[in-house]
């Protein structure tokens, strides 16, 4: 499947074939990460309307949301272990191939029409994307030589363009097979789409580094039996705890979603601390550190009210919007396609006009950058108070309402998101610098988690004043960080 994207070009060899003038491994991960993306958004875009679905599990809505945020929350905790058994244990080649495994398995228990090997399905799906995702990034960069190859940033840039390619298919063809067709057949679309991923991944593998296959600092022997001490320690008593709340009839949903979603907002905390706490960062690093808390802390709210696109926007378009146009309706899982194809559209623009304005020495600094983002994904809230006015007493809110809402959060996402990987990796210390992507994953965790415990404790995010009050805590971020901004330039040091 992949071969079919290849072309001859230039090369060293003259005959070598490349991929749009990239090594040809690049098409394996590409088209891999597509897939898995096109079995992940499709999953994703069906998932809070199954949960609320007459058909499906046919739950309220603030446990639909808590359900949905607690397991996207999931995936990008998982990243940093998952980051970890790449490292240490499997290398990136075999932990790629075992969680795109793992991920169709997960998919296909999603197919099962009960609600047990349902939530194994999630979890499992949640196990694999975050064992994929740091992994498969690693050997796109073992391509190329070393951080100087000219050629490393486009290649990058076409990985991450077979996101937005899966993201936006994705919920035209799974979502509507599951709202239209069967909510299960849906989800065994998915795993089709990650088995096909799976597939050409081990057809293509010969076309990648051959680093790809080597562990950089696997466990000692000693380390490996600690490690797997513990951890059947920890899974023993997990499962002694579950046990006993089922035996005993107290167990609840609430049992396995509380407790993540405190993990969620306590690992990154933690995290933060032993990192800030380190005696052997030098003074530089420990301010810039300082300076990376501000951005982690805003982030984790713009990730808080971006990622309800998916779930408090898709409930609200389930109930209350004319999910048509000219008269023509459409599943409301396409909404979730609208913001892939505008990212795709207008991620080039914002390239150039950032590179037009450098030129100029006027581009807009890190810190006003991500201010922009915070204050821009805000005024997506202050829009959507008014389709959540005008959908009172029986009247449905236009489409194009939802539309400019995730074309606002869109426009958002590209000011702030690149920012902040970029960010992260110029103010991370050395001695972590292998690390500090897996922290920025975590300001997404602990955005999500919030959500989840607001959606546990029964407060409705469809209500004006709540989405209200996000809107201002986002606004006042942004400006916050606006007004502050000569004090975080301070701490950032020699970082722009």
């Amino acid at each position: 499947m992949a071969s079919s994207l290849t072309k001859d070009s230039a090369s060293t060899s003259g005959s070598e074939k490349t991929f749009f003038g990239h090594p040809r491994g690049l098409a394996t991960l590409f088209m891999t990460e597509m897939w898995e993306r096109f079995s992940y958004y499709g999953m994703r875009a069906l998932l809070p309307l199954y949960l609320i679905a007459p058909n499906g599990l046919h739950m309220n809505p603030a446990t639909a949301t808590a359900i949905y945020s607690v397991y996207v929350s999931l995936v990008y905790l998982l990243a940093m272990p998952g980051g970890w058994f790449g490292d240490r244990v499997w290398g990136p080649r075999k932990t790629v191939a075992v969680a795109g495994a793992v991920i169709m398995i997960g998919h296909l228990a999603l197919a099962l029409p009960t609600e047990g090997t349902f939530f194994v399905g999630l979890g499992l799906v949640a196990i694999g994307s975050g064992l994929l995702k740091s992994n498969i990034s690693t050997m796109v960069g073992q391509l190329y030589d070393g951080p100087d190859d000219p050629r490393r940033d486009g290649g990058f840039t076409i990985f991450y363009m077979g996101i937005n390619v899966g993201a936006f298919a994705a919920p035209l063809a799974i979502g509507t097979v599951g709202e239209n067709v069967n909510w299960h057949l849906g989800f065994a679309l998915a795993a089709a789409g990650m088995a096909l991923g799976l597939v050409q991944f081990l057809l293509g593998t010969r076309h990648l580094n051959e680093r790809s296959l080597v562990v950089p600092k696997p466990l000692s022997a000693a380390e490996r039996t600690s490690t797997l001490r513990k951890g059947m320690i920890w899974m023993a008593i997990a499962a002694v705890f579950y046990i006993v709340t089922v035996v005993t009839g107290v167990y609840t949903l609430n049992w396995i979603l509380v407790p993540i979603t405190i993990a969620g907002l306590v690992i990154p905390v933690l995290v933060l601390a032993r990192i800030k706490r380190d005696k052997e960062l030098s003074a530089a690093e420990q301010s810039k550190m300082s300076g990376y808390i501000w951005f982690f802390v805003a982030a984790a709210i713009f990730w808080m009210i971006y990622d309800q696109g998916g779930s408090t926007l898709a409930i609200f378009a389930d109930s209350s919007a004319d999910n048509s146009v000219l008269g023509w309706n459409f599943p409301v899982s396409w909404y979730q396609s609208v913001n892939p194809v505008l990212i795709m559209a207008l991620a080039p623009v914002f390239a150039a006009f950032w590179l037009a304005l450098n030129r100029r020495g006027k581009e807009p600094s890190t810190i006003v950058k991500f201010s922009s983002g915070l204050v821009l994904v805000g005024a997506s809230f202050f829009l959507f108070l008014m389709p959540l006015t005008i959908a009172t007493d029986g009247h449905k809110a236009a489409a194009m309402w939802l539309v400019a809402i995730y074309f606002v959060q869109t426009v958002a996402e590209l000011t702030l998101s690149p920012v902040g990987l970029s960010v992260t990796t110029k103010m991370a210390p050395a001695k972590y610098a292998s690390q500090m992507m897996g922290v920025w994953f975590l300001a997404v965790t602990a955005g999500d988690c919030t959500t989840g415990l607001l959606s546990i404790a029964g407060v409705d995010l469809n209500g004006t004043g709540v989405v209200a009050l996000q809107a201002a805590l986002a606004v006042a971020a942004g400006v916050a960080i606006f007004m502050y901004r000569n004090k975080v330039k301070q701490l950032m040091g020699d970082v722009r």
